[in-house]
Formats: C-alpha cells, sequence, structure tokens
C-alpha cells in the first residue's frame, strides 16, 4: 500500500468518527456530533434600540431605564421593526448540509414574507476552492421515523435497526473514496464534490439583524420544523440574549 492510499483511507476515518467534547467558550455551542454555531461578533445592545426609537424626539439614553423596556416591549407589539435593526449578530456556523439547505432557502425567502427584510449576509466555505477529504459527516444519533400525517416531517420514535448506523457510516466512506479517486484521477473538486452526501458538514458566516434573527427563530423552532434546525435555532436564541436580553423577551414572549 503507497503512503499517499494510506494518508487517504487515515482521512476516511477521521471524517466520520465523533470527536470528543470540547471546552468551549461561552459565545459558542457545540450542535450534533461535529459542529457548533459561535458568535463571532455583535454591534448594540437593548439600549441600541431605545435610542433608534428616541431619536425622533432628539433624545439618547446612556442606561436602561424601566420606561425603555416598557418602550421595547411596545416596539414589538406594535411591530415597528426598525429600532431592532440597528442591532446586528455576525455567527460562524458549522452544520450538516441538508440543514443549511433550509436556513438559507429561509434567508432567500424572507423577502416575501409578512415580514420582509434583507438585512442578511451569508458567505461559506466552498469545496470548489478546499478539499473534501478533511470534512466531517453527520452520523445521527438514531433514525426518526415518517410521519404518517406530514409529508415532511417525522416523529420523535425511532427505527428499531441498529444496523442502519453502520450501514449509513459505510455509505459516507465510500462516498469520500470515490471522491478521493476522482480527485486522484485529475477531476475537478466542483464536479467531484456532487458524489458527497448531503450529510456532510458545511460552515459558513451569516450576519443578521436582531429583528431578521427573531423571526427565523420563531419559524425554525415551530414543532413543525425538521428537529436539527430546531436545536441550531436555540443555539442561536441562548446566543443572541446574551447580547440583547430585553428584545427577545419581548420579540419571543413564550420562550422568555
Amino acid at each position: 500500500m503507497s503512503q499517499q492510499t494510506a494518508a487517504s483511507q487515515r482521512k476516511e476515518s477521521a471524517s466520520i468518527v465523533s470527536m470528543e467534547p470540547k471546552a468551549l467558550p461561552e459565545n459558542k455551542i457545540e450542535l450534533f456530533d461535529h459542529g457548533f454555531i459561535e458568535l463571532i461578533d455583535s454591534m448594540g445592545s437593548d439600549l441600541t434600540i431605545v435610542n433608534s426609537a428616541r431619536v425622533s424626539f432628539g433624545k439618547r439614553k446612556t442606561k436602561l431605564s424601566d420606561g425603555d423596556v416598557k418602550l421595547i416591549h411596545y416596539l414589538a407589539e406594535h411591530k415597528h421593526w426598525s429600532p431592532f435593526r440597528h442591532v446586528q449578530f455576525q455567527f460562524h456556523c458549522k452544520i450538516p448540509e441538508f440543514v443549511a439547505r433550509q436556513w438559507y432557502k429561509h434567508v432567500v425567502g424572507i423577502a416575501y414574507s409578512e415580514m420582509p427584510t434583507v438585512d442578511h449576509a451569508w458567505n461559506e466555505i466552498s469545496m470548489r476552492y478546499v478539499d473534501a477529504s478533511d470534512f466531517n459527516f453527520y452520523v445521527p444519533d438514531g433514525f426518526r421515523m415518517q410521519s404518517d400525517n406530514n409529508r415532511q416531517a417525522s416523529t420523535d420514535s425511532h427505527v428499531d435497526n441498529p444496523s442502519l448506523t453502520t450501514e449509513f457510516k459505510e455509505h459516507c466512506e465510500a462516498s469520500l473514496k470515490l471522491y478521493h479517486h476522482l480527485i486522484e484521477s485529475g477531476v475537478a473538486r466542483e464536479q467531484a464534490r456532487a458524489v458527497l452526501p448531503l450529510g456532510i458538514y458545511t460552515e459558513f458566516y451569516w450576519t443578521v439583524s436582531l429583528q431578521a434573527l427573531a423571526h427565523f427563530i420563531h419559524l425554525r423552532r415551530h414543532e413543525g420544523a425538521q428537529y436539527e434546525i430546531r436545536l441550531a435555532a436555540d443555539a442561536l436564541e441562548q446566543l443572541a440574549r446574551s447580547v440583547t436580553p430585553t428584545a427577545l423577551a419581548a420579540l419571543m414572549p413564550t420562550s422568555s
């Protein structure tokens, strides 16, 4: 066996074996078997919302008061969204590709919803530039059963067949082996990536306003949303509440 072949096989194994949990900073939440959501940066606070609203009267506060808290709740209740858009968050996300596709479809489709906003920015890792050999595959703890009354949803019950996990991993290994073979044969990365399953992890930076973030969390944490994206929505809210606890309590009263 050549050194190159051995190295390739080591990469295949490393890509699907779960890593040990890491000690994470407070602004980073570990998700699934290899993923995370990290709050990279933020601009503004609860006070930013208040000052954005009060500028109409030529006023500016330096400390949040009880009256300001009431104002934030009033703005949310009466759907005065613009003050909330002055607060921005930047997240670094590593999640399975099939979850990221749902996420991005939300970002694209939001312009045509009841709460149209375009205050999103999205930049994602590209397998046209990056060799996928060191990427991870998402291997779920169990496989949920299909819902009988909802075409797109699963149930909380799991399929009782432990061998499916082994078959799932073997499929991931086989797809990565074929990917390596294509690359080593001179095939361009932009074509070779087509054999990789949707369970492969991707990474992206997402910058979003507080209003748009709250809308995403509200929709993607609904009980009809896919389980994996509900976990992502929970993580986003937890991280954002460290920056704007009052505003998120007003925008999402049922989760406070």
